[in-house]
């Protein structure tokens, strides 16, 4: 698998599909790995949506970190609203780790369910088979070392902090149930600290920096396009 490294995101357009290229071949049978990271709200659903479209009839495995987080139904509801889950510490990222490692194995795994209303985790586990691409994606994904081991390729969403919030305000209201002075609360006390702190650095980690909130058609389609090779030989 890759190795970590420190060097700054490549720059070059060219550079970026040769190094690509050089880990897709280097994958063997094993699944090829996909980290796709961002901020809160940056369009990374948008981009695996838009890679997993692509690729299709091909099946993909997406394996969300947000699905990981640590049970917190021994907290009071005060509790929890409480825990900082922006912080790398709020997930089980060893768990996650191990069943990276079980797909690279040909293994499936069972991925733990989680309730966002309530922080707890469902009793019941979603089953995920390895594929020949296994999509990784949230706001910390770059951020831990391990988990950027076992990843072939590392995307990175870039997105404006407005846009970000805006999306999230929506979101957490919608979708998660809760009320506009808790969203707020939220960003200022965590989201945004916690951003700046590991979200922002792990950057540098990308491959390839996904601009305008998922909406770069010539950096989605160059990863699609060295991904196709992989699993369509003949259009080399």
């Amino acid at each position: 698998m890759d190795r970590d490294h420190d060097t700054p995101p490549r720059s070059s357009e060219a550079r970026v599909t040769d190094l690509v290229r050089e880990r897709v071949g280097r994958s063997g049978d094993r699944p090829l790995f996909v980290g796709v990271a961002g901020g809160s709200g940056s369009g990374k659903t948008t981009v695996v949506e838009r890679i997993m479209s692509g690729l299709a009839p091909h099946p993909v495995t997406l394996i969300h970190h947000d699905s990981y987080y640590f049970d917190y139904g021994h907290l009071t509801l005060e509790e929890r609203a409480e825990v900082n889950f922006d912080h790398p510490a709020s997930l089980e990222t060893s768990l996650l780790v191990e069943h990276l490692d079980r797909l690279a194995g040909g293994r499936v795994v069972d991925v733990p369910r989680y309730d966002f209303k309530t922080h707890t985790r469902s009793p019941e586990t979603r089953s995920a088979t390895p594929t020949p691409v296994v999509i990784v994606d949230g706001i910390l994904v770059l951020a831990d070392r391990e988990i950027r081991r076992r990843l072939d390729i590392k995307i990175f969403v870039d997105t404006d902090a407005d846009i970000r919030f805006i999306r999230r305000l929506r979101r957490d209201i919608e979708q998660r149930g809760r009320s506009l002075d808790s969203v707020v609360q939220q960003y200022t006390n965590t989201v945004r600290p916690m951003h700046l702190d590991f979200v922002e650095p792990s950057k540098r980690y990308a491959d390839v920096i996904v601009p305008i909130g998922g909406e770069n058609d010539v950096a989605i389609d160059m990863v699609v396009t060295k991904l196709r090779e992989v699993l369509d030989p003949t259009t080399r």
